[in-house]
């Protein structure tokens, strides 16, 4: 199952992420995929913060991989800068556990050695946005869920919160 969405602000991107988060069950992978800037570490801070996380989230780009003291523990990964797809299980005992929440940013890169049953989000600048506009200016951007094994019962189920929620915020 597909979903398209459009997130207008990065507080829509967020209140998206707050959505997934209500979905999440231990074991659980979602494979974050987008350019720089698209909004996957935005995602991933809405989702934190509703699996309880107070404090500041950032891309674990250089870290690689860090576990946030959620419920359930969120592991948030980086694949961008791992030279083998086999890397991926060098980031720690965690990443991938069953007890945990795994979401990898840059998770295209290694999408054959993920779990057959996971959610993949797909954050990309929406093609109609202006280009010509300061860089601080909030942009739109267009999200591409896409669901694999017992994935798609769920979102299938969420797609009425997960459009609440983007077009609430």
């Amino acid at each position: 199952m597909k979903l398209a969405l459009r997130s207008a602000t990065a507080d829509a991107t967020r209140a998206l992420g707050a959505a997934i988060a209500h979905l999440l069950r231990p074991g659980d992978v979602l494979a974050l995929a987008g350019e720089l800037g698209a909004g996957k570490t935005c995602l991933v801070q809405g989702i934190a913060r509703a699996l309880g996380h107070t404090e500041r989230v950032t891309s674990p780009t250089f870290l690689l991989a860090r576990t946030l003291p959620t419920d359930p523990p969120l592991v948030h990964a980086d694949a961008w800068r791992l030279d083998r797809m086999a890397d991926l299980f060098d980031l720690g005992d965690e990443v991938l556990d069953d007890d945990v929440v795994t979401v990898l940013e840059w998770g295209d890169a290694v999408d054959a050695v993920l779990p057959a049953d996971r959610l993949q989000v797909t954050l990309a600048l929406a093609h109609d946005a202006p280009l010509d506009v300061p860089g601080d200016v909030d942009l739109p951007r267009d999200v591409l869920l896409v669901a694999h094994g017992g994935w798609v019962e769920r979102l299938t189920a969420a797609e009425p919160a997960l459009r609440a929620a983007v077009a609430s915020a």
